[in-house]
């Protein structure tokens, strides 16, 4: 077996992983959507609380459509030997890959800059959304239960919020130490609850390993796969040549 014969056999290979995985990705994103509280159910014990607040199927969707088209032009583009094919498919690579060099640049060197950006989402959806939209109550209220924290800075994000207006000026009871309502803004004051943003980056922080080898990781996969796709590419262009 030829170096091209082997390097072919495992591009199909490897991207049919993918294009299977994607497929079960989307397929359980479907099911999500569609009936979640079945799909608790199966989970039982496993389930997590927090899953029954982030709805978690859209995201499913979108990461496994991804991987599916990503599969679906390594494999083909390999099986058949296309050109277009594997040109296409490194392009995607490539584009995910800067994406992603990108924002972790942003984070790394501009976390001012992110916070900005999160913040200029966040508070308004705190004053606007919060207890309104149950979607967003309960995202905000599983993260601020689960990372004993308030708010995206503190408890001042709720000052003058619609739900300190239809609530007779009591705050949500995350905000408060004792985490019982009601929880005025004076008691929130003296809490000193942290907010989560801050809980957030003190949680990465902790876990910064974890998360470099992660994104590491991804990273040599992602290079790996657009050096085997361009070797397929002018491979297949010195034999049309």
């Amino acid at each position: 077996m030829g170096c091209f014969t082997f390097v072919k056999l495992m591009m199909v290979l490897f991207n049919l992983l993918i294009f299977l995985g994607g497929l079960t990705l989307l397929a359980m994103g479907i099911w999500v959507s569609v009936d979640g509280n079945s799909f608790l159910h199966i989970l039982g014990p496993f389930s997590s609380r927090g899953m029954q607040f982030v709805n978690v199927g859209f995201f499913c969707i979108a990461i496994g459509a991804v991987l599916v088209l990503l599969g679906f032009l390594g494999c083909c583009g390999a099986h058949k030997e296309s050109r277009c094919l594997l040109l296409l498919f490194f392009s995607i690579i490539l584009i995910i890959f800067i994406t992603e060099v990108a924002a972790g640049v942003v984070a790394l060197n501009y976390s001012s800059f992110a916070e900005e950006i999160l913040r200029a989402w966040a508070i308004p959806a705190l004053q606007k959304n919060y207890g309104g939209d149950p979607v967003v109550t309960k995202i905000w209220n599983t993260t601020m239960t689960e990372l004993k924290c308030c708010g995206f800075s503190n408890y001042t994000d709720f000052v003058g919020s619609e739900f300190e207006k239809e609530n007779g000026g009591s705050l949500p009871p995350s905000c408060c130490w004792t985490n019982i309502a009601p929880c005025s803004p004076a008691e929130a004051e003296r809490s000193a609850m942290q907010g989560c943003f801050e809980q957030i980056l003190e949680t990465l922080k902790q876990h910064t390993n974890i998360v470099g080898g992660v994104a590491a990781g991804i990273g040599v996969l992602e290079i790996a796969a657009m050096i085997v796709s361009m070797y397929l590419y002018c491979h297949l262009d010195n034999r049309v040549t």
